[in-house]
C-alpha cells in the first residue's frame, strides 16, 4: 500500500485496515512455518505495510493531542 493511499484513509478505516493486515501477516507467517511459501518477500512487504499504517495512525494521534 502506497503512503498516499494510506493518508487518504479515514482514521476508522485505518484502524480496520491495521487489523486486516495484522491478520494477513499472521497467516503468512503460519503458512511459511508449516511449508515454505513461494515468495517469502511477501512477509516483509506485509510487515512494512503494517508499520506504515501504524505510523500514520500515530501521526494522527499526535496531531489530535496538539489541538
Amino acid at each position: 500500500m502506497i503512503q498516499t493511499d494510506i493518508k487518504q484513509l479515514s482514521t476508522k478505516d485505518l484502524v480496520e485496515r491495521i487489523k486486516e493486515e495484522k491478520g494477513a501477516l499472521a497467516k503468512l507467517k503460519l503458512n511459511h512455518a508449516v511449508s515454505p511459501i513461494e515468495n517469502p518477500a511477501k512477509i516483509t512487504y506485509s510487515r512494512k505495510t503494517v508499520a506504515r499504517l501504524q505510523t500514520e495512525l500515530r501521526v494522527r494521534e499526535i496531531a489530535d493531542a496538539k489541538k
